[in-house]
């Protein structure tokens, strides 16, 4: 609720990273792994904004945000198809008026 992401081993109740204030206090809503590549992980806050992580590339910050304009954006998952090497990572986007968007994510961040 107050933009914290910890990180966890499933053997300790204690995180092995974690980033306070990791988007200016807005709460994440929603939060996922990338399908196609292990390091990276994408969070959504209230506000509408997706972070882009890549612990490969950045450990500390986002390495990308991107703000969704217009309607509220309530909640996202991802898709793709990690047994395939084409690099294919897309996000979708619920809107608070029903709409449905997909996005398609940059190769550099999407390739296994």
């Amino acid at each position: 609720s107050d933009g914290s992401i910890r990180l966890h081993q499933m053997r300790s109740e204690y995180p092995l990273m974690q980033w306070n204030d990791s988007t200016k206090g807005q709460p994440i809503i929603a939060l996922q792994w990338a399908l196609t590549r292990p390091a990276v992980f994408f969070a959504l806050d209230a506000a509408s904004n997706i972070y882009i992580w890549d612990l490969l590339e950045n450990d500390l910050l986002p390495v990308a945000k991107q703000t969704i304009p217009s309607e509220k954006v309530v909640t996202m998952t991802l898709l793709g198809e990690p047994e395939k090497a084409n690099g294919l990572l897309g996000i979708v986007l619920a809107r608070e008026s029903g709409q449905i968007d997909i996005q398609y994510v940059k190769k550099k961040w999407a390739l296994p």
